[in-house]
């Protein structure tokens, strides 16, 4: 038996029916299952029957030698493909049967062949870390790569990127950057071993966005749990809103700005957006780190503001309108006094702050808090990173819509 070759793998207890893949000892079989899982199974104790011969070459993915050559079409846009690691890009390694990370141009393609043709690609690796543990630095790495993108000829940019902080990430780009191109965040909730991944959608459907006259920065997945159509989320309003459902993203407050039909390949806009052209590239990536988002709950001790004392800034989650406990409102005076920016947001997920209307909303705007509208509070702390180092008055800033990030007025819709 060899590697490629479909396999019974009988055992006392059960048993395993599928391909062949190299193993990276010799005391383990890895056979890739039916359900596109791979499993690894002792070879003692084990019966192997060999179903059929070399039924999938697996030696050109294993060397690296596959049909991935990127050949340049004139008539085709040229789209920088950036890593900052995530499952979007990552193929099975057949030395060890598990899902691995890759990283240049050529290797998206082998992982998503069906992005060729569809442009010219360049590829770029900024990070290749797990989505939680980004920071503001790597932001910082990211919008000047991004920036060095554009300015080389890039008709539009993807950003492969984990799905778990995104949402922060294209917040951030959002506003160290202006843009004349398309940039496109893009992702897999699933990995690309499973027969349920959306990573080749996810990445075709970024590659036709980037391609489009929308020259924001957006967030392109899943629309709905089949495979139809890709939502694009404005990069300041998204939110993951679901921990595995393949459209786990959902625009905040309005439909989508746009989508992209898997069957067409058509992009298209609901809303309105800023046009391909319609600004000048510009990047301002200095951020004020030292931010800190916090959540009120009830009956939280006041002493739990120590934790930011002498913080930059703080960005506070608080009930409805923008309401904390009012014992907590001593403290926070404390913290302004002492220079520390604190601007207050909602744990509500639709309608905005307005400390006008009860007494504790009032005496929050007396002791120096700043309402950050319906800015999305993970959104809102990015902006305030932002204000910090880049607007002369951080009220009018965090009270305007730099990005899309805030919008005039909170109305129901369908």
């Amino acid at each position: 038996m060899n590697p490629g070759d479909r396999v019974r793998v009988e055992r006392t207890d059960r048993s395993y029916e599928g391909v062949l893949l190299p193993s990276s000892d010799d005391d383990h079989l890895v056979v890739k299952l039916e359900g596109g899982y791979n499993v690894g199974v002792d070879r003692e104790g084990s019966d192997v029957e060999v179903l059929e011969e070399n039924v999938y070459d697996v030696t050109d993915t294993q060397n690296g030698d596959g049909d991935s050559e990127i050949e340049f079409d004139e008539e085709l846009p040229t789209i920088s493909l950036i890593s900052t690691g995530g499952t979007i890009a990552s193929t099975v390694d057949y030395r060890t049967g598990a899902v691995t990370a890759q990283f240049d141009a050529e290797d998206v393609l082998r992982a998503v062949p069906d992005l060729a043709g569809r442009a010219n690609y360049r590829g770029r690796v900024v990070a290749n870390i797990l989505s939680e543990n980004m920071t503001p630095e790597v932001w910082q790495e990211l919008a000047r790569a991004v920036y060095e993108e554009i300015e080389a000829g890039a008709d539009g940019v993807v950003v492969m990127h984990g799905t778990d902080t995104m949402q922060f990430s294209a917040a951030a780009l959002s506003f160290t950057l202006e843009t004349p191109v398309p940039i496109v965040f893009t992702g897999s909730q699933r990995s690309a071993d499973r027969p349920s991944s959306d990573n080749v959608m996810n990445a075709v459907c970024a590659v036709e966005a980037a391609k489009s006259d929308c020259a924001e920065v957006l967030v392109c997945m899943h629309a709905t749990e089949s495979d139809d159509r890709c939502a694009l989320h404005r990069g300041t309003r998204v939110r993951k809103n679901h921990t595995s459902r393949r459209d786990a993203f959902e625009t905040v407050g309005a439909e989508p700005l746009g989508e992209v039909d898997y069957d067409s390949l058509d992009a298209s806009f609901h809303r309105e957006y800023r046009e391909r052209g319609e600004t000048d590239l510009e990047i301002a990536p200095d951020l004020e780190t030292d931010v800190e988002l916090l959540t009120f709950t009830p009956g939280m001790d006041p002493a739990f503001l120590d934790v930011v004392e002498s913080k930059a800034g703080l960005v506070l989650e608080g009930t409805g309108l923008g309401h904390v406990n009012t014992d907590l409102i001593p403290r926070i005076e404390e913290l302004i006094d002492d220079g520390t920016t604190v601007v207050m947001t909602s744990q509500c997920l639709e309608g905005r702050v307005c400390d006008r209307v009860y007494d504790t909303g009032r005496d929050l705007l007396e002791a120096g808090v700043i309402e950050a509208g319906d800015t999305l509070p993970g959104t809102a702390k990015v902006k305030l990173m932002w204000a910090l180092e880049n607007a002369d008055d951080l009220e009018e800033a965090m009270n305007t819509s730099l990005a899309g990030e805030l919008t005039r007025r909170s109305v129901p819709w369908e």
